[in-house]
Order: C-alpha cells, then structure tokens, then sequence
C-alpha cells in the first residue's frame, strides 16, 4: 500500500494541466462565475481613474486650511458644489473651498477634503471647526492600480470580486479554460438506477450522483456513462469510449481483489500503465490510478472503490487536487486543511491513515470537530449527509482524545 502523502504527490505529478491555447474560451462576465483565467488581464485604466474624494465634505487647498488664531476658526468661500459623476468646472484658488460628495472628481487646486462634521457653513462660506492633515480623505489616481500591470493573472479561478474589477476595468469578456470533461461510470452486476424497482440483492448506484455533483462543484462537467456489468468485454468497451470522450475518468468498483474485479486487468490491456493499486487510508484502500495516452494527451484513471463513502473520500483526498490542477488552477491544488479539537473521543486501528467524517464549526477561536453519530463503516452514507469535514488520524494512533488536536479537511 502506498502512504497518502506519496500517492497524493504522485497523483499531481502524473496530471498535466489543460493547454491554455487550445483548451480556451471566451465567455461574458455574466459566464464567468467559477472559471477559471487562461490569460493574464492587464487593464488601460488607473484605480482610482482620478483624484477624487472619500467623504463628503469640502475640497480644499491645505496650505488655506491653517487657523489664524486661538479660538478663530478659518473662513473659505465656496465656489462650486461636485457630486460624483460631474466634472469640475473650477480649480480651486487660495481662500476658496468647493462643496463635494463622496467619489465626486477632485477639482484642480485642492488637495486635501475636510469632512463636512469638521465645518460649519453660513451660506457661501465655511468655518473650519478642526485643520485637516494634508492629504485627508483623497483617493489619488493609480493609487490602487496602475494602467498596464497585471490586474488578474491566469490560474485564477474567478468569483465575485474577481468579476466586479473586471468589470471595473471594462472587461466585458475574459478568456478562460473549458471546463473539464470527466466521464465517470458505476461497475458492477448488482448495481440499478434509483428509478428501477429494487430487487433483492441488487443496490442503487449512489456512486455516480454523488461522483457527478463533486466533479461539477469543483468546476468540470461530468459525462455519467451509467452502470456497466462485471463483463469484461462490455467493461473494456466501456472503458474505452470514457477515455475517447474525457480528459479523466472516474469508475467505482472492481478494482478489489475480488473474481469479478477486472479494472486493472482490462486497463493494461488497453495499453494503460498502473501507478497505484492501493493506498494506506481508511476508507478508500482499493485505490486504482493510471494514465492512458490518447491523441497525444495523457488522461488519468480513476479506479475508485465501489463502497460509497470509501468513493467519496477517495475523490475529496485525490481527485479533487488532481481536477484543479488539470482545470488550470496554478496554486493550492490540495484539500483545506485546519488543526482543530475534536469534541468526542476519536479512534483507529492505527494501521492506516484513517478519515472520520463529522462536522466542523469555528468556535472561541479554534476549530471544533463534531464526529458523525452513528456507524462509521464504508457503505453507511446516512451518517455522511449534511458533514462538512473529515478528520486525521494518522498512522500508528489509536485514538485522539476530546480537546486534543486533530488534522481536519474542510470539504466544498
């Protein structure tokens, strides 16, 4: 069995990025939501476009704004009022103030804004009740970002703030990766459709709605090929048209070491080459990953196991790093990772990296772990709904007590 860490390196190098020239597109920002850059964005505009203010109040000359004496505020005359949106029609001179709103252009002459609660005004003049710093509640042109550097670069994975400065910057439509196509298919004789009628013996496949909705959450489109039966020509075939149509495939089951399991078998005689046939990790053991060449591109295989929550934590722990890497992310492939403080007492054989599911909340300015009730067995998923995490208990420990510390994944 292969240790987690090195399955987890070995699975990031085996994949190999989408190409950012032939794997683009463009789309309107309204699309944009979730994708991900394939180009840096680099804007003509300054932030801010140009001087203006952060407060309501007066736009003034510093050098005017120093009092005369003891007890004797200084007087200017107003000379314009600037709301936002109006391009001043006066510069500022010596004793004068114009009367200005929050993001109003700042006119020629001032440099400095008074908020309007440190004045007092009478008709066309003010009172300065408080002297200003030089400078106060102006945004100077470019002081957030200068016209020609790069605003965004690719690699990024966009959302909402991401989309409101590329609006800003009047980028109605961006160039980013396709989304990955990733096929995925259920194997075995006993499996059904949640709309056939169930039979004795006979399961319903829960694997491909739950591999589907994690392909799609992490950003790829999923191609469900439904279930294929424990036939090795019917496998092969199937397997084959998954990889023809996807840039990775994902099966559940027959990659144990069972009679009926022929993944591995049927991947090397499609000329595949196998990288991992097991991992260290409980859930998840029967772990099958191996690349397939295809047109000059090399698509990775994952055979996960057919246990539901064994398949979950398989894609949480590796095909979900393995997706973002291949959608063009460029950074922070890996799991969420937290240290936190588990509220019931946790236990493991201590022979394998062991992940128990639960839910985790910030609390008093730590993370805390709430184990699931419940049996904690690959193939119970009643217990798996509504967690948000899973925590660690590495290799060689048996048990982690209530308020120790715990390696926790906080999952999507």
């Amino acid at each position: 069995m292969m240790p987690v860490n090195q399955a987890e390196a070995k699975i990031l190098d085996l994949m190999t990025p989408l190409d950012a020239k032939q794997d683009s597109e463009s789309v309107s920002l309204l699309a944009a939501d979730g994708r991900i850059l394939a180009e840096d964005v680099v804007s003509s505009l300054d932030f801010p476009h140009w001087d203006n203010s952060a407060m309501d109040g007066y736009a003034v000359r510093f050098m005017d704004t120093k009092t005369e004496g003891a007890g004797k505020p200084v007087s200017l005359t107003i000379t314009e009022e600037i709301p936002a949106g109006y391009l001043p029609q006066q510069s500022v001179g010596a004793g004068q103030a114009a009367r200005i709103f929050t993001g109003g252009m700042l006119p020629e002459g001032a440099d400095t804004v008074i908020m309007q609660e440190h004045t007092q005004r009478e008709g066309d003049r003010i009172f300065i009740m408080e002297p200003p710093k030089r400078g106060d509640f102006v945004r100077r042109q470019g002081a957030y970002y200068k016209a020609g550097q790069t605003l965004l670069r690719a690699g990024t994975r966009l959302g909402a703030a991401d989309i409101a400065v590329l609006a800003a910057a009047q980028c109605p439509q961006v160039q980013v990766y396709r989304r990955p196509r990733v096929a995925i298919l259920s194997t075995g004789n006993e499996l059904v459709s949640p709309e056939q009628p169930l039979q004795p013996g006979q399961i319903v496949d829960s694997n491909q709605y739950a591999l589907a909705a994690l392909v799609q959450r992490t950003g790829a489109e999923a191609i469900c090929l439904g279930i294929v039966p424990d036939d090795p020509d019917q496998l092969k075939a199937a397997i084959a048209q998954a990889v023809a149509q996807s840039d990775m495939v994902l099966s559940s089951g027959g990659v144990s070491v069972g009679d009926y399991d022929y993944v591995d078998r049927i991947l090397a005689d499609l000329g595949g080459t196998l990288h991992i046939r097991a991992v260290a990790v409980k859930p998840g053991k029967p772990l099958t990953v191996a690349t397939l060449e295809r047109e000059g591109r090399s698509h990775l295989y994952f055979g996960l196991p057919g246990n539901p929550v064994s398949a979950l934590v398989s894609v949480w722990r590796f095909v979900q790093p393995a997706l973002r890497k291949l959608s063009g992310i460029t950074t922070d492939w890996r799991p969420t990772f937290v240290m936190g403080h588990p509220s019931q007492l946790l236990k493991s054989d201590g022979k394998r990296e062991t992940y128990l599911w639960g839910s985790t909340y910030y609390l008093n300015g730590a993370y805390e772990f709430n184990l699931a009730g419940g049996s904690h067995s690959s193939g119970n998923l009643i217990n798996l709904a509504q967690t948000n995490s899973l925590a660690i208990i590495p290799i060689g420990q048996k048990q982690i007590p209530i308020g120790g510390s715990v390696r926790i994944i906080l999952l999507d």
